[in-house]
């Protein structure tokens, strides 16, 4: 006989609670926490599962307000230096949260972690010594757990760095070998919200639990029950055509605003676009945005199709990590994030902050002997790209535009124009970095002798990616559908990115409608690219650097199309006469014979 757990009415109760608890920010009320209630909390925290049965968590109950005055000081300096370091759109979105409520609430409750504690042969830590710390963290989520149950809130505080953690722990008089795990505010609230305070106000999406489960081995992504999916066919599946009645109530608005028809130009069409993708009119401002910069080296480069060295795309790589290209600088200016995807560098990157280590090969081969990459490692590529899309959007962002880097990779992208649009390679193929007549030349004779070996057929999208596609244009393509499957709006940038997005569109053609080109490069082959798309660039200043700098730059003319049809107003609401009125008003006031 199995133990069949609790009856249906507990099971619910346990369930809710779980689906319920908040990390609670705001509306906490000054009610105190009885003596009873609160020992129940602790007493739930005690009794959490822990590796070896090791316990190693204490817990800190802070109830004096001016010790609470001071803490709350310590982070406000770090929320400073957050806030400092965030580019604009976050800053603003920031600006906005609370995100602490030391002081708002009457109790406090520090949790820590020993991580000597059982000694030397503590069962299931020799191997992972870090399993002390992920215990600790189980103590809390029991904690949060019962709090929520007896109907108290709690909000969990991160911003103490280094600096600030040590002097908290001086205020709390802990020895050296105790380290703080988390630091929690509680408390009776007005109410709980019906969803989590920061899924509320935009900053974050809750991903969908269909992307966290895998099936066997990661990537195979399945519900228990159901057939595993193949995430880029269930992309594909997900893009649909821009919704009609949404462009409908964005253009009679745009001919209601306060401004002759039309006189917006193109910024018109972009927010009607807008408004159909999004399904709403008007649309979600464009904000946060963030560029993701995709990289990798290219087999290619053995043709001698470029002067640079291969090992530039790596030292370029950090300098983006660094924040001193000029994708950079225009990103700093227009408020964008920046983030580097690793798909394909032939180096070994160091982790630093804003990189995501997502390489499927140390660079491609070089498609005059061979295909680029495998078909199995084209889908690996794609696949990076959409989940890049999906963690973006997740984060918030709601607005995400290509960037790459690599060197060789308008080689790649002339062979893939060709095989796409079926574009002669003399028309489609580019200078480069502004390479020499001669090795112009050569360029053009790689584009031929690979489209010769290969023979590509675009109806295989996928395996025209893997005859000549770097892992950042792979990439890209995915990041494009990815973004197309969620509804947010993709800034492209120029070649390279339009080359990601000739695939995207061949695998799935509604793609196109999220698509907006931020510029038209000096490359041929873009403006190749860009009228098989059906896209109009919105600038045209003869760049051909890359990195996402072109996307960057249009960034705010998108902006400023959904805000002004966000915020403009009509000519009724504003009280001012239309063209037609103001004809028929002078018609009645006409002078009669």
């Amino acid at each position: 006989m199995r133990d069949e757990g609790y009856p249906p009415e507990q099971r619910e109760a346990i369930y809710r609670v779980i689906a319920e608890r908040r990390d609670v920010r705001r509306g906490f009320l000054p009610d105190p926490i009885p003596p009873d209630v609160l020992a129940r909390l602790l007493n739930a925290a005690h009794q959490a599962p822990s590796v070896g049965f090791s316990q190693p968590w204490d817990f800190i109950v802070i109830t004096d307000r001016d010790k609470r005055q001071r803490i709350a000081a310590l982070v406000q300096r770090n929320r400073d230096e957050y806030a400092a370091a965030l580019p604009g759109g976050r800053a603003r979105a920031f600006d906005k949260l609370k995100i602490e409520s030391i002081v708002d609430t009457p109790v406090n409750i520090v949790v820590t972690c020993d991580r000597t504690r059982g000694g030397r042969h503590t069962l299931g830590r020799h191997a992972q010594p870090r399993t002390a710390g992920f215990s600790s963290v189980l103590a809390v989520a029991n904690l949060w757990l019962a709090a929520r149950a007896e109907g108290l809130g709690v909000g969990w505080v991160s911003f103490f760095g280094e600096h600030e953690l040590a002097e908290l722990g001086e205020e709390l008089s802990l020895p050296p070998h105790l380290e703080i795990v988390a630091y929690l505010c509680v408390g009776y609230v007005s109410e709980f919200g019906a969803e989590p305070e920061l899924a509320a106000s935009g900053w974050a999406r809750r991903r969908p639990m269909a992307w966290a489960v895998h099936a066997d081995e990661y990537g195979r992504r399945g519900l228990p029950g159901e057939e595993t999916m193949d995430l880029l066919a269930e992309v594909i599946a997900a893009i649909e055509p821009l919704d009609a009645g949404a462009m409908a109530a964005a253009r009679e608005r745009q001919d209601r605003m306060t401004k002759p028809r039309g006189s917006l130009g193109e910024l018109e069409l972009i927010s009607v676009r807008l408004a159909g993708l999004a399904g709403a009119c008007p649309p979600p401002l464009p904000e946060p945005a963030c560029v993701a910069v995709f990289a990798g080296d290219h087999g290619v480069h053995a043709q001698d199709v470029t002067p640079w060295p291969q090992e530039v795309t790596a030292q370029m790589v950090a300098n983006f990590l660094a924040g001193g290209a000029v994708v950079n600088s225009f990103a700093a200016q227009v408020g964008a994030e920046v983030t580097v995807v690793d798909v394909g560098v032939a180096a070994d990157l160091d982790p630093v902050p804003g990189l995501l280590p997502r390489k499927i090969e140390r660079g491609t081969k070089d498609f005059t002997a061979g295909p680029a990459m495998t078909r199995d490692q084209a889908i690996a590529a794609l696949t990076t790209g959409i989940e890049v899309a999906r963690d973006l959007v997740a984060a918030g962002n709601r607005c995400l535009l290509t960037g790459d880097m690599g060197i060789a990779n308008t080689t790649a992208s002339a062979a893939l124009i060709c095989a796409f649009t079926g574009a002669d390679p003399a028309e489609a193929t580019g200078r480069g970095t502004g390479v020499d007549a001669a090795t112009y030349a050569r360029k053009v004779d790689v584009v031929c002798r690979g489209l010769a070996r290969h023979r590509p057929d675009p109806v295989d999208p996928v395996g025209v990616l893997a005859a000549f596609g770097g892992f950042e244009h792979a990439a890209i393509a995915g990041f494009v559908l990815g973004a197309a499957a969620l509804r947010v709006p993709v800034i492209l940038d120029g070649v390279i990115a339009g080359a990601g997005a000739l695939a995207a569109a061949a695998l799935a053609p509604d793609v196109a409608g999220a698509c907006f080109a931020g510029h038209r490069s000096s490359e041929p082959g873009h403006a190749i690219t860009l009228e098989h798309l059906g896209l109009r660039p919105l600038i045209d200043l003869g760049l051909r650097l890359g990195e996402g700098t072109g996307a960057v730059l249009a960034l705010p003319l998108v902006q400023s199309a959904a805000r002004a049809l966000r915020d403009v107003a009509t000519f009724d609401s504003a009280g001012v006469a239309e063209k037609d009125h103001l004809r028929e008003r002078l018609w009645c006031l006409r002078p009669r014979k």
